[in-house]
């Protein structure tokens, strides 16, 4: 398969486990008040943790950040909302602040990443799992290589948009 067969490959496979955590979070309507609480990392104590093939696929489409970027909270919320809806990762997907939905959401979150792992083994890309902020601040380990003179202090708008897999 080529590289961008395998691209194409992965980015269907993702976007098919996206619709199904998708379609499970909607058959529970867990309540959402809209605060911005779950992007606001720091100020609420969480994280969120993504695996590599998420990381690649949400920062392929990102806008630009600031490197390093700050722990505090997800560069891509603006203005309170998700300025990277379609390819924000599971765990934006399934995270509620309902306390209502805590148990679904458990068991939607540890399917999800069964499947995320099958789809790394089908390709044969190896398990990475990180917070968010690792993979901002080393988008090598997203499997998006950066141009040679990659200065970890510079905007990211110094890096392609489309990059090919590293193997």
């Amino acid at each position: 398969m080529s590289p961008t067969d395998q691209e194409r490959q992965l980015t269907t496979e993702l976007q098919a486990l996206y619709a199904w955590a998708d379609a499970e979070v909607g058959a529970c309507s867990p309540r959402c008040d809209a605060s911005g609480k779950c992007c606001r990392f720091k100020e609420y104590g969480h994280r969120l943790y993504l695996c590599q093939i998420e990381a690649r696929h949400l920062l392929q489409a990102a806008p630009l950040w600031t490197m390093p970027a700050d722990e505090g909270g997800c560069p891509f919320q603006i203005d309170g909302l998700c300025s990277q809806r379609e390819t924000r990762p599971l765990g934006c997907r399934v995270y509620f602040c309902d306390p209502s939905f805590s148990g679904a959401m458990e068991a939607i979150m540890e399917e999800g990443i069964r499947r995320l792992k099958e789809i790394t083994d089908r390709h044969a890309l190896g398990w990475d799992y990180a917070s968010l902020h690792t993979f901002l601040n080393d988008p090598a380990r997203a499997a998006i290589t950066a141009p040679p003179s990659f200065n970890e202090n510079l905007p990211c708008d110094t890096l392609p948009r489309s990059l090919p897999l590293v193997s």
